[in-house]
């Protein structure tokens, strides 16, 4: 099976509260038929349905303070308590004792060793590069996983040439914040089903969205009301082209219990924009695909370290 991962930066499960939670907030249709009419919210997990399950996992993994990104995010990529066995949690970016970890244990690395397919499915500017070249930018976690993998990251060239997606799913901010008036631009819906294409090759693919991260750091309702209903038209394309109300795609097509559509984050912090802090809130799991599917994966989860097991589970 495929495993496509779309990790959401800093959304935790929070309180059904409209004044301090955007998820309560947020007009989610796509998301509210997946969850039989719930919302992305504390007091909907646990859930099972048709085709979409929720469960609710600790990102604390027993250590106090509050989670950070670095830490959390390479536990979600190597199943191993980081924050347990270096006494504490870091972040946003890798210090050397954290990125330790992600040179040869991740999932990009297991993948590679055994001969599977895989990428993480963002396309980066030059002036990122630019500032990795220069010293300027260090990698996070996830593309420092990628790269000391061996594997590459996406170019401006692969965006055009329809072999990765913007950060905003869109490629909006390509136009409007990067100086390319030029790159391609699609709606939410149309990335969601371009993003189950590109899942398609991959035995293991993910993409990463970190502007629900900035979005909680600077407390900005409107903002991260807009990217979360953005985020539901993506999940939109991502279930019609799917198909996994137990339909196939077409004649020969992709059937639901080929690939695994895994969203999840590495701690809370937009759930609760009553402060600019990250939350000791639990992180939502969503999964899509087949009901053994799912079974399969959600099978005694409870942290953020079962995770990266769960994903190889299914696609060694």
């Amino acid at each position: 099976m495929k495993v496509l991962f779309i990790f959401m930066d800093g959304i935790g499960l929070g309180e059904n509260n409209a004044e301090t939670n955007p998820l309560a907030r947020a007009k989610m249709p796509n998301l509210n038929a997946a969850l039989d009419g719930r919302s992305l919210l504390k007091e909907s997990a646990p859930f099972d349905g048709e085709y979409a399950s929720l469960i609710a996992i600790d990102a604390g993994v027993g250590v106090d303070g509050l989670p950070q990104s670095a830490t959390g995010q390479a536990m979600l990529l190597t199943g191993k308590n980081i924050s347990a066995e270096l006494g504490y949690h870091y972040g946003p970016k890798p210090n050397p004792e954290v990125a330790a970890y992600l040179n040869g244990e991740t999932l990009f690395s297991k993948c590679v060793a055994a001969g599977k397919k895989t990428a993480l499915l963002n396309a980066y500017p030059p002036r990122y590069f630019d500032g990795i070249d220069s010293g300027k930018r260090i990698y996070s976690s996830i593309p420092m996983a990628v790269t000391n993998a061996g594997l590459k990251l996406f170019k401006h060239e692969d965006l055009f040439a329809g072999r990765a997606l913007s950060a905003d799913f869109t490629g909006e901010g390509w136009r409007t914040m990067l100086g390319f008036p030029d790159a391609p631009v699609m709606d939410a819906h149309e990335a969601g089903k371009k993003l189950i294409s590109l899942a398609m090759e991959y035995d293991f693919s993910l993409f990463e969205y970190w502007a629900s991260d900035y979005a909680g750091h600077r407390q900005e309702m409107e903002t991260a009301v807009r990217l979360m209903e953005g985020f539901d038209g993506v999940l939109g394309g991502i279930v019609e082209s799917g198909k996994w109300d137990g339909e196939l795609k077409d004649e020969g097509g992709m059937m639901k219990d080929e690939l695994l559509v895994l969203v999840t984050s590495d701690h809370g912090n937009m759930e609760d924009l009553s402060t600019r802090k990250h939350t000791d809130a639990r992180a939502p799991v969503l999964a899509i695909g087949s009901k053994s599917a799912r079974e399969e994966f959600t099978r005694g989860m409870t942290d953020l370290t079962h995770v990266a097991p769960a994903i190889w589970r299914m696609v060694e």
